[in-house]
């Protein structure tokens, strides 16, 4: 099935691995015009090439400027003349116990988990305005909806991300713009590798050993896209199925 998917135009950020990643794969191969946003251009662009995507369809993106996402959308915009899906994916877990003091590591993951969720929203709204169409899928966590020790700032970025939703999600109503929050549980991805503290580090890694591939995401992207444009699927929780957190 690619009805709601085929020849769509869909902006990832973050796309250069895990989710952002895994998601470009089943998009573009259900038919979807994908432009991809990442850091990690030399990844981007050998994914596009793996995809036979052409090579403008990627560009380096650091979601925590607002300035790199904008153009980010833009470029989409002006490659096809339309966007119709922001999949705002990247996002950084940096979990350490608060005593730690890791607070440099506190302000990189609120400016990519929000901020960069934020720019992202920005950076789509004035075309899915104009064109009185458009679709957000914004990535939250299991972690934005419960805390677990060490994960305080994480949590609550992904806390905000989901309250950032919501208030979308009441607002856009006019234009037709449908909004998703996705709420992933341990997902195979490289974000634990961020994890500096020890302690934090070795309590995330014992829920991610029974991580689920990162095609359960793609899929449930997939699933919140194809529906008929009067159903909007507002938000998705889904964990592996032992997961206990």
């Amino acid at each position: 099935m690619s009805e709601g998917i085929e020849n769509k135009v869909v902006v990832i950020t973050g796309a250069s691995s895990g989710l952002g990643e895994a998601a470009a794969r089943l998009l573009a191969q259900k038919g979807a015009k994908v432009v991809l946003g990442a850091r990690r251009v030399d990844r981007l662009e050998a994914l596009a090439k793996e995809l036979g995507l052409p090579k403008d369809s990627v560009l380096a993106t650091d979601v925590a400027d607002r300035a790199q996402v904008k153009a980010l959308v833009d470029h989409a915009v002006k490659l096809h003349g339309r966007i119709d899906v922001m999949i705002n994916n990247a996002g950084l877990m940096a979990t350490s116990r608060l005593d730690q003091l890791h607070v440099d590591e506190w302000d990189k993951m609120i400016d990519v988990n929000i901020k960069g969720v934020m720019y992202g929203f920005a950076a789509a709204l004035p075309h899915f305005m104009e064109q009185k169409s458009g679709h957000i899928i914004n990535v939250s966590s299991v972690a934005g909806h419960k805390v677990g020790p060490g994960s305080a700032v994480y949590a609550a970025t992904k806390f905000a991300v989901r309250a950032f939703s919501e208030g979308v999600r009441q607002e856009v109503k006019p234009y037709n713009i449908r909004t998703t929050i996705i709420s992933p549980g341990a997902v195979a991805t490289e974000l634990p590798n961020q994890i500096t503290d020890l302690v934090a580090k070795e309590r995330v890694n014992q829920v991610y050993t029974d991580a689920i591939p990162a095609d359960s995401f793609a899929r449930t992207v997939a699933f919140a896209m194809e529906q008929p444009q009067d159903v909007d699927i507002n938000e998705i929780v889904f964990r592996p199925t032992i997961q206990v957190y």
